[in-house]
């Protein structure tokens, strides 16, 4: 079976963890998606079919039960974060 940009995404950058209060919201989700492209040099597919993909992995938006993790969760908080240091 071969696996997908998003299977390898959610493999890479993700934790399952539905019980966490902190767990990823939508924005949050897609920008540690494109940090995850970034550190795997992979070009980003637009973010419906992005969106497409978590629906068939039973993802939802609102209550994605994922924590970030790996080195895209690194580039994230460093992206998102650089201007408030």
């Amino acid at each position: 079976m071969a696996y997908s940009q998003f299977d390898r995404f959610l493999q890479e950058a993700t934790a399952h963890d539905p019980a966490s209060d902190r767990a990823l919201g939508r924005n949050r989700l897609y920008g540690l998606y494109t940090s995850w492209c970034f550190v795997s040099q992979a070009v980003p597919g637009p973010e419906d079919e992005f969106w497409a993909a978590m629906r068939a992995h039973h993802i939802k938006p609102k209550g994605t039960g994922l924590r970030m993790k790996g080195p895209a969760a690194a580039d994230y908080i460093m992206t998102s974060y650089l201007g408030l240091v």
